[in-house]
């Protein structure tokens, strides 16, 4: 009896999955983030300070993102004053207060299993102490994985030059999705 019970034990063991916690490389991993306008878009970078997955039975089953939004930069504007100014007013109040909020968080809460290389992902996002629901897609890549994640700023108390606030807005109008291309590097 006490024979069976250890192969039994055994067998549970082979066949059982577990759950493995890899760490994001923050230098080599990129978020691309790009804002678009009427009269055309804006596009630049943002640092990760630290992020991390969970991975089980080929699916993503929790993760956890801190994203420092002291970093942001704009590299579309060659002229540095321009530049400056732009970087400067998305730190300001009218875009994300950075002052106020130096991070924001997104937080993987479930995904479906990867079929051909994508799963479907559910997160949080918090961006100026708002969390909100979001949806995104995942794909495996060779040394970590990539996702496109559109987020509505105005979810988040970013309403700047927004066509759903203000009106008679004409070429000022800033379109409410900015885009997150993500390239994370796993160590």
């Amino acid at each position: 009896m006490k024979r069976i019970s250890i192969l039994i034990s055994i067998l549970l063991l082979t066949f059982t999955s577990f759950a493995q916690k890899v760490s994001v490389n923050i230098d080599k991993s990129e978020l691309k983030w790009t804002g678009k306008k009427v009269t055309g878009e804006h596009w630049g970078y943002i640092k990760l300070k630290s992020g991390h997955l969970v991975l089980d039975d080929n699916k993503i089953t929790s993760g956890n993102f801190i994203i420092d939004m002291t970093t942001i930069n704009c590299k579309d504007l060659e002229d540095p004053e321009w530049n400056q100014k732009l970087v400067g007013h998305l730190e300001s109040d009218d875009f994300f207060s950075v002052q106020k909020f130096s991070t924001a968080k997104l937080e993987i809460i479930e995904s479906s299993v990867f079929k051909n290389g994508i799963s479907d992902v559910k997160a949080k996002l918090t961006i100026k102490g708002i969390t909100e629901p979001i949806n995104f897609k995942a794909e495996k890549t060779t040394n970590g994985y990539s996702a496109k994640i559109i987020v509505d700023r105005t979810e988040y108390n970013v309403r700047y030059g927004s066509g759903k606030f203000f009106e008679s807005l004409g070429d000022n109008m800033i379109y409410d999705d900015f885009i997150l291309d993500v390239k994370l590097v796993i160590e």
